[in-house]
Formats: C-alpha cells, structure tokens, sequence
C-alpha cells in the first residue's frame, strides 16, 4: 500500500548519474487528453524515390551525388554543426560573457538503400552492416577527436528532415554538458563506495524486476528509476 501512495503522488527522485534531482507527479498522468495526436506512420511503400536526397544516384541539395550504394552508405553532412574551424580562439569577459572555438564533424548513415526499410525491418545481415560502420566510424574519428556520438532523430515529430531512415554521427574536440556531468558523478560513486555506479544499479534492478523492458547475456534495457519522460529506456552494458 506505501509503494502504491507513494508511486501515484508527487515526488522527487535522484538522478545519480547528472547528481539533480527530478520532480515527478505520477498523478497527472489521468488528467484528460484533448492535445496533439500523432497516426502511425504510413508505409510509403517506395523501395526508390527520384526526389529523395537520401537514395542512391541522387543528387543532394548542395549539388554532390550520393554513390549508387547497395548497403550503407556514409557521408558527410551538408549542412554540419560541427566543422574544423580555420581560427581558434577563447574568450571571456567579466567571467560573465565567456566562450571558445570548437571543432568536429557530422556524418550521415544511410542504413540501406531502400528508401522505406528502418533498422526495426532490416535482417540481422543487414542490421551487423550498420553496427560495423558504427564502429569503424567510431574509431576512425576518435583518432582525432575526444568525443562521437551516433543517434537517430526517427520520424517527422522527431524533427528528422527526411524520411529516408538515416541515422548521423556527431564527433567534437570537447565532451558534451551531460556526459560531463555522468562521468564526474560516477567517480565520485566510485571513490565513496567502491563500487561501480551502473553495475550496483542494474544489479539491484534485477533484483527489483520492475522496470526492465528486455535483457540478454551482455545488455540489460529498462526505464531508469530517474525517468524524465513518459517513455524513456537506458541501455547498459553489463560489463564494465
């Protein structure tokens, strides 16, 4: 009965990887919906379109063709984020107006040729291709620099700019806020109590089995215990 009280009003839960904390009212979750509502993507049902950016063959924005590529295929972006920066330079006034050159690069994957297949549909074949080029890509850009993200921005609600199922890769010469803040807690978890921050919290997750979505022998998948959306999963290792 405690557990029930306590999981259907507002609270407050840590988050020992950033070291804040989040507030949680569990009891608005009932209110009535009369919002945005999204229909499921339909399956457009094209294997090749002449006016995607994206498909083999065709000419992008900027003028450049992508290759006639029959798997994945790699690119960098048009329109990066992150690029290498002829000046560099910091700057800082008055500790209030403070600022620095950064330096990276943006990658674009194409997960296959098909311009209606996500890694959701692809063949185990098809989807250790992908994994391969997220490795190989990986260390080819951790040479240079400290830091390389891989994600996806699936769908239009996402803000993903082509329905063509990509995925991108951001690489800097500097380590991102959250990741920052993750590391430092973790070592101070680990001073104190000598023990790995994710390895002791998959371990009590396991012993808890309220929050894991799936697991096999290497990886555990769930929703954190400090969830801040309504659909969230954490994807560890579980392995150091």
């Amino acid at each position: 009965m405690h557990q029930q009280l306590k999981n259907s009003q507002p609270h407050r839960r840590y988050n020992p990887l950033t070291g804040e904390w989040l507030l949680l009212s569990p009891q608005r979750s009932q209110r009535p919906w009369q919002g945005k509502t999204e229909d499921a993507a339909a399956d457009s049902g094209q294997k090749y379109d002449p006016n995607c950016y994206l498909c083999p063959g065709n000419i992008r924005m900027q003028g450049k063709r992508n290759e006639e590529y029959e798997d994945t295929f790699v690119f960098n972006n048009d329109f990066q984020a992150l690029i290498e920066c002829e000046l560099r330079y910091e700057g800082n006034e008055d500790g209030l107006f403070c600022e620095e050159s950064v330096e990276g690069a943006c990658r674009v994957i194409c997960f296959s040729k098909q311009h209606d297949l996500t890694l959701a549909e692809m063949e185990r074949s098809e989807l250790l291709k992908v994994v391969d080029i997220w490795r190989s890509q990986t260390e080819e850009l951790n040479k240079k620099y400290c830091w390389v993200q891989i994600f996806e921005n699936k769908g239009e609600i996402m803000g993903c700019s082509n329905p063509h199922p990509h995925g991108q890769i951001w690489a800097s010469d500097f380590i991102p806020t959250e990741p920052t803040k993750e590391d430092r807690c973790q070592k101070e978890y680990q001073d104190e109590y000598k023990e790995n921050l994710l390895l002791r919290y998959i371990a009590n997750e396991q012993g808890k089995k309220e929050r894991i979505v799936a697991e096999n022998d290497q990886w555990i998948c769930l929703v954190p215990y400090w969830a801040i959306w309504p659909f969230e999963t954490l994807l560890v290792p579980k392995r150091h």
